[in-house]
C-alpha cells in the first residue's frame, strides 16, 4: 500500500476536477450499480497515469457538453477494497492500472486499459473518451 502523502496530490488532481472518490467496496457497489453513465478512473502512481491518463481524462470531461452522470475514481495500491470491488464490474477486462471505464446502467460500454494509455498523448486519450461520451452519454 502506498503512503498517503504520495497519493494525496494524485487523488486531488481528480477530485478538484469533479471526480468523487470511491474509497470502499460499499461506495463502489452503491455508485456503479446506479442507472445512467459513470466514468470510473482507476488511478495509479505510474508515469503513464501522471503523464497522460489523468490529464487526458480531465481534458475529456472539461471539453465536451456530453458527460457521464457521475465521475468517479479509486486508487490502485491505496483504495484496496474499492479497487478490488470495482474490478468485478470491469470483467472480463483484466486488472489494469491505470484504467478508464465508462459504465452505463452498471455495465462496461467503453474501456481504456493501460496498454491503450502507454505511449499515447493526453489529447489522444481525451479524444477517445469524448467519442465514447458522445456515443453513450
Amino acid at each position: 500500500m502506498y503512503p498517503e502523502q504520495i497519493v494525496a496530490p494524485m487523488k486531488a488532481e481528480l477530485t478538484t476536477n469533479g471526480f468523487e472518490e470511491l474509497l470502499t467496496s460499499a461506495d463502489v457497489d452503491n455508485t456503479l450499480n446506479k442507472q445512467g453513465t459513470t466514468l470510473l478512473f482507476i488511478n495509479s502512481v505510474c508515469g503513464c497515469a501522471a503523464g497522460t491518463a489523468r490529464p487526458g481524462v480531465i481534458m475529456a470531461v472539461n471539453n465536451t457538453n456530453k458527460k457521464p452522470n457521475r465521475l468517479t475514481t479509486s486508487f490502485a495500491g491505496f483504495d484496496i477494497d474499492a479497487v478490488k470491488a470495482a474490478r468485478n464490474y470491469l470483467l472480463p477486462y483484466p486488472p489494469s492500472s491505470p484504467a478508464i471505464a465508462l459504465l452505463k446502467d452498471g455495465k462496461v460500454v467503453h474501456m481504456v486499459e493501460r496498454h491503450n494509455i502507454e505511449g499515447r498523448p493526453a489529447q489522444m486519450i481525451a479524444a477517445n473518451l469524448i467519442q465514447a461520451f458522445e456515443t453513450y452519454c
